[in-house]
């Protein structure tokens, strides 16, 4: 098992200065925040990374310097999804891997393929993939869901696929992943509200949005679920329900970059068609962050 991807996993944002211009200044802080709250990798240009609206060169500076700034201290996982098969292998291809641990790799969206095109889709990727390969399922983003039986079809059909981040919500469908996948098969919870169950029953950790404000909270909640302290790990699960759903309240990451703007993190600016959350929300947010502390 990939143990450097075992526990609290980030889905990292990207800041954006007033010109929506990247702010890797903020982006460092950010990344340093993490480090020393016991975060355990990074996932780079995942959705919450806005990676939509980022260009090709962006991206690649941003993969570069989030690996220069890391420096090996802790994971690194490349997002690099899409619902063009060849593009998405063209772009893998083309990646350079130096420094990263694994690549997360979305479900095909808006295409909605059948069960059979997403195995397709993902046995295509991992014949040319340098790397190993989370496979993520997230069916309200996508549009359609990666079935228990398809995920499990590709984690016996390939030592490449190291994990899934399941993220459909849907416990009894991480229960069978759970109790088929295997041995070396990492099971990554997708939604922070649902890591602590998730990890109850056996999953390896969580991909994380709410760790990008609350690193130390959650990081520990994950750690003390993952030896099974459930006394140290269950009330801070209850201290950090309402910031969950604040968060999420209208959508991702909207409502994490207001958090790390009252934080003093980076600018609360999205790219189009994403929007900061609304006063009265990010009011909320801010309340809410300083009962934490």
């Amino acid at each position: 098992m990939n143990t450097k991807l075992r526990g609290t996993g980030v889905a990292i944002i990207t800041p954006f200065d007033s010109n929506r211009n990247i702010d890797f200044n903020a982006l460092k802080k950010l990344l340093e925040f993490n480090i020393s709250n016991g975060v355990n990798y990074f996932v780079v240009l995942g959705t919450t990374g806005e990676s939509a609206t980022l260009t090709k060169d962006e991206k690649k500076q941003v993969y570069e310097f989030v690996k220069k700034t890391v420096n090996g201290r802790v994971g690194l996982v490349a997002g690099i999804g899409g619902n063009n098969t060849a593009e998405v292998i063209d772009t893998i291809k083309h990646f350079d891997h130096t420094g990263y641990d694994a690549i997360l790799s979305v479900s095909p969206y808006y295409n909605k393929p059948s069960q059979a095109g997403i195995y397709e889709h993902f046995i295509a990727i991992a014949k040319d993939a340098p790397l190993p390969i989370l496979i993520y399922n997230v069916p309200s983003r996508t549009g359609s869901n990666i079935t228990a039986d398809t995920t499990l079809k590709l984690a016996h059909a390939s030592n490449k696929f190291i994990g899934v981040k399941e993220a459909s919500g849907n416990l009894t469908q991480c229960s069978i992943i759970a109790k088929h996948r295997p041995k070396d098969f990492l099971l990554i919870s997708g939604d922070d509200i649902i890591t602590l169950p998730m990890l109850s029953f056996g999953a390896d950790g969580v991909i994380s949005v709410l760790a990008n404000c609350c690193p130390k909270d959650f990081s520990a909640m994950v750690k003390a679920a993952l030896a099974f302290d459930f006394k140290t790990a269950a009330p801070l699960h209850l201290k950090l329900v309402e910031i969950t759903e604040l968060l999420f309240a209208e959508g991702s990451p909207g409502g994490v970059k207001a958090a790390l703007n009252v934080l003093g993190i980076c600018e609360n600016v999205l790219r189009l068609p994403l929007v900061p959350v609304n006063d009265g929300l990010r009011e909320k947010i801010k309340k809410e962050l300083s009962s934490l502390k």
